[in-house]
């Protein structure tokens, strides 16, 4: 590991015109030089850091990392004596001893094969909500609205909503889309640049000592499976996604993690665009683009993101996210889950109707919601104890 990259240097920076700044860590420029966003984003955050060992706010991390967790052996060891677990957090903190735990590393199957890492619950996953709670105010509105994923009421749903909402008032600007991603964006990610645009809002250096340490606990890239690492990635890319909005003039753009949409009425000038995200990529953020970007006509294809087919005029499931709702629905038809607990079932159920609710799905709901379906979440709902969730919806 290299020792090396949490240091400071006085360097000039390109968020403002006149004045140097300290800077957290070495690296390329990142940001694009819009004058508008240099006011935006000048002001920088200290005196944060003893927010962040309060003993209100690891109370209140607790309560956020252990929801449904409950019954986890590490969760059921902090609420047997939480006074004890918190004062060895705000003091680990306070005398700058945190060292990030050892990753749990595992593979994770599904449409791509992921390595997920995981932290303990104490302290790693409750100091991660710790600095969360504080930092995130400050974090979130330097995003521009159309990212999405890992953020509060911005979600799938807020996407769909965003590219129907284009699709039905701007036909004309949203006849081709260009669709891609990053090359292994989170295991990528550059640590330098990282702690750099950290430091772009945060002044205060025990808050940028304490992430330094937990960006520096792999070698390369942050883990996929931390709290934290959500909020990396967001930020990675901010500045690629105001110089997309600001500079390159793009109307229709989204992006969840590293996925981005970008609608047009020009074919062309979509190739334009794609060329100059990925020159951005490369000289700015050490990233790659995957070489399977693709433009298209939506009428013609539909749009595949964020597990959807986005049309003209119709949503659809995406055929995966289909076949799985298929599979599950059969699997509780025939009885597989039936030692599971109750909620289980329900949570199963009421997850898809959550997807489908939001496209011209109602014949792929009742063909495989039948009636069997339906008897089995009243009888699991009994016997939990709680109301059928689908009692006045769409049965």
């Amino acid at each position: 590991m290299n020792n090396q990259k949490a240091h400071w240097s006085l360097k000039p920076c390109l968020l403002a015109k006149h004045k140097a700044r300290p800077v957290f860590g070495a690296g390329r420029p990142e940001g694009s030089n819009a004058p508008g966003r240099n006011k935006q984003l000048m002001k920088r955050y200290g005196n944060l850091y003893h927010k962040i060992y309060d003993m209100d706010n690891i109370l209140k991390a607790h309560e956020n990392a252990r929801k449904g967790k409950k019954h986890y052996y590490e969760v059921c060891m902090v609420d047997a004596n939480p006074e004890k677990y918190f004062e060895r957090i705000q003091t680990m903190l306070k005398n700058k001893t945190f060292k990030n735990s050892l990753y749990k590393v595992f593979i994770k199957k599904g449409r791509k094969d992921r390595m997920i890492h995981k932290l303990p619950y104490f302290p790693d996953r409750i100091i991660h909500h710790c600095i969360v709670q504080v930092l995130e105010p400050i974090w979130v509105p330097w995003l521009i609205p159309d990212t999405l994923a890992c953020l509060k009421g911005r979600g799938i749903h807020k996407g769909v909503k965003c590219i129907k909402n284009a699709l039905r008032t701007d036909p004309e600007g949203t006849r081709y889309c260009l669709k891609m991603d990053v090359k292994k964006f989170y295991p990528s990610l550059d640590h330098d640049i990282l702690k750099r645009i950290l430091a772009r809002k945060i002044k205060d250096p025990d808050v940028l000592w304490l992430l330094g340490r937990i960006i520096d606990s792999t070698d390369k890239g942050v883990p996929i499976g931390n709290y934290l690492s959500q909020y990396f990635g967001n930020l990675y890319l901010t500045g690629l996604d105001h110089r997309i909005k600001e500079d390159l003039k793009c109307r229709h753009y989204i992006r969840y993690c590293d996925d981005m949409v970008i609608l047009h009425a020009d074919k062309s000038r979509l190739h334009e665009i794609r060329k100059e995200i990925e020159a951005h990529l490369i000289d700015r953020l050490n990233l790659t683009l995957k070489s399977d970007w693709q433009v298209f006509p939506v009428a013609v294809r539909g749009i595949d993101f964020i597990g959807y087919r986005f049309f003209p005029g119709y949503t659809l499931l995406r055929k995966s996210t289909a076949l799985k709702f298929k599979r599950k629905m059969r699997a509780i038809r025939i009885g597989k889950y039936n030692e599971k607990y109750p909620i289980s079932i329900a949570s199963t159920i009421m997850s898809y109707y959550g997807w489908v609710k939001h496209a011209n799905c109602l014949n792929l709901w009742h063909r495989h919601v039948d009636e069997n379906i339906k008897e089995i979440l009243v009888d699991v709902c009994k016997k939990g104890g709680f109301s059928n969730p689908l009692e006045k919806r769409f049965t």
